[in-house]
């Protein structure tokens, strides 16, 4: 995933209304159970072997090594309370919309002979809330496996409809390039 997407999944994961389990043991058996018993494809997944997944079960080993740790982590965040994070996304798409906070360079291509014509890129940090109209076509398009150009893209009208234009308020055939993203985070 790109960076809007990455994005997108921490807002979800952060919309979990538990923290996840701590201990190696407890986060083994929660990927084992997700995987419906498969001690070998969560070996797959973490790239260890069979056997030290079901000594981890059994609680024969305690402390992972730290890149297991983090890959164990990062796995039961992806998983943990699918349903919570399901809820959350749906809302934002039907009733509330989603804040994006960047830094980025935006370019304008505007009609000649308007103020916005000829504008120079630069960084610029915004904060913005969306609405459900942008929030439900990026959760929708992510869902849809769509590449991060593509992400790129819709948040960038979103922004420009919003931010730039003001709802239609002003600057009429302005055009936003988003491109450059320094950082960028959403919140459901």
């Amino acid at each position: 995933m790109g960076v809007v997407g990455d994005s997108l999944e921490r807002a979800a994961q952060a919309a979990g209304t538990r923290p996840i389990t701590r201990s190696a043991g407890a986060q083994m058996r929660y990927l084992v159970k997700q995987h419906k018993g498969s001690t070998k494809q969560v070996a797959a997944l973490l790239g260890v072997s069979q056997r030290t997944v079901e000594r981890y079960v059994k609680d024969q080993i305690k402390r992972p090594k730290p890149e297991l740790a983090a890959r164990m982590e990062t796995e039961v965040k992806r998983r943990w309370q699918p349903l919570v994070r399901k809820r959350a996304r749906e809302k934002a798409a039907k009733s509330t919309g989603l804040v994006i906070e960047t830094r980025a360079r935006f370019g304008f291509t505007a009609a000649p002979g308007t103020t916005d014509d000829g504008r120079m890129r630069r960084m610029r940090r915004i904060t913005q809330h969306l609405p459900p109209e942008y929030a439900g076509r990026l959760l929708s398009a992510q869902d849809a496996g769509a590449p991060e150009a593509q992400l790129q893209q819709i948040a960038a009208e979103g922004l420009q409809e919003v931010y730039f234009k003001d709802g239609g308020g002003r600057a009429q055939g302005l055009l936003v390039e988003f491109t450059d993203i320094d950082y960028i985070d959403v919140s459901l």
